[in-house]
């Protein structure tokens, strides 16, 4: 089912938490929306499940297929919500608690026992908690219990799956396990989701669409990888993993970073620390650097370098090109950007530039 958000706006007390957000969503598609904490993300989230409601903007509207969602109640919008702190009756048996959403139904539309039971165990099996149905809560980890409460969310059969930080209160070894459970389960399942997180790794290796937020409003949407590659504003690129900053200026229509010194500050160029090459020519061209930490352990070489400003850099290369150009504590080097993106007053710059 697909998903238009039109003109959507929240106020609380005074606060502007969204403004006129608007968003299409295909069918079958998982969406990440992306963002520091109170850039409001959450609101949009619990506005197109119903747990909000917008302000009363003309034009205001949440689309389901075509059809405004906005009139109907909680209950009628058939949307499975899972919360970042699962929200597990504690007294409950983990069977009991996915059967929760069934058991509720109206009677005209309430399953038989035999429906529920075989219903929970086929949910059971899906997310890999078949012999855990008798537990409680309190019995499960984190992890397990964010799949109880996942398998509560499809019991109802929802149009859509919403997840609010859904692995927000895991440890980073279960968080990057369930993620891959979750991309794996929602091809299996095909619903369209919508998940929030503010871990960008999370977002970029899980969904298909990536939209980013910030104060309310949508800075950038699309396929996760244009997003990742192809940011357009400073704010994107730089909320979507670690950067290194410039400052330069702009001459006759050109952004000048003249060898790492401060020529002003309305020119940004930035660059991913995967996105620089190292040489030991001063006639490179590149900005000169002092090594000050080397760290081989782990995918990638990390290395730490001071610039002549005492900015500190960081540029990871991959193990063969360290081997092949090893440098050490306090090797003086000069950082080549292969990649780069200029910023003029946060937009994106395309024009010349010289370092």
């Amino acid at each position: 089912m697909s998903i238009e958000i039109r003109n959507i706006s929240k106020t609380f007390n005074g606060f502007q938490a969204l403004r006129n957000v608007n968003l299409k969503i295909p069918t079958g598609k998982l969406v990440a929306i992306l963002g520091p904490s109170g850039c409001g993300k959450t609101t949009l989230l619990r506005i197109v499940a119903g747990l909000e409601t917008p302000d009363p903007e003309p034009d205001a509207d949440i689309v389901f297929d075509d059809i405004s969602a906005l009139a109907s109640p909680v209950n009628r919008r058939r949307v499975g919500f899972v919360f970042q702190h699962y929200a597990l009756f504690r007294q409950m048996t983990v069977f009991e608690n996915i059967a929760f959403g069934l058991r509720v139904k109206p009677w005209k539309e309430r399953p038989s026992k035999r429906e529920i039971r075989k219903t929970v165990a086929g949910l059971l099996e899906l997310v890999q908690l078949s012999r855990l149905g008798d537990r409680y809560p309190d019995q499960l980890s984190g992890g397990q219990r964010q799949r109880v409460a996942l398998a509560r969310a499809l019991a109802i059969r929802p149009r859509v799956l919403l997840l609010d930080e859904p692995f927000g209160a895991l440890d980073a070894q279960v968080r990057a396990s369930l993620r891959r459970w979750l991309r794996h389960l929602h091809d299996t399942i095909n619903v369209t989701s919508i998940f929030v997180t503010h871990d960008q790794e999370e977002a970029l290796e899980v969904a298909d669409e990536v939209v980013v937020m910030n104060r309310g409003n949508i800075e950038q949407s699309g396929h996760a990888n244009e997003v990742f590659r192809h940011p357009n504003s400073e704010f994107v690129m730089n909320f979507l993993g670690e950067v290194n900053i410039f400052h330069g200026r702009f001459e006759a229509d050109k952004a000048v970073f003249d060898r790492g010194q401060n020529l002003g500050r309305d020119a940004k160029m930035l660059v991913r620390p995967h996105d620089f090459a190292i040489s030991r020519a001063e006639s490179s061209g590149g900005i000169p650097a002092e090594v000050i930490r080397v760290l081989t352990a782990g995918a990638v070489v990390k290395l730490e370098l001071v610039d002549q400003q005492g900015q500190i850099l960081y540029v990871h290369l991959s193990h063969g090109e360290y081997e092949r150009n090893p440098v050490q504590v306090p090797d003086q080097v000069y950082l080549l950007p292969r990649a780069s993106r200029i910023f003029r007053n946060g937009e994106d710059w395309n024009g010349d530039y010289v370092i």
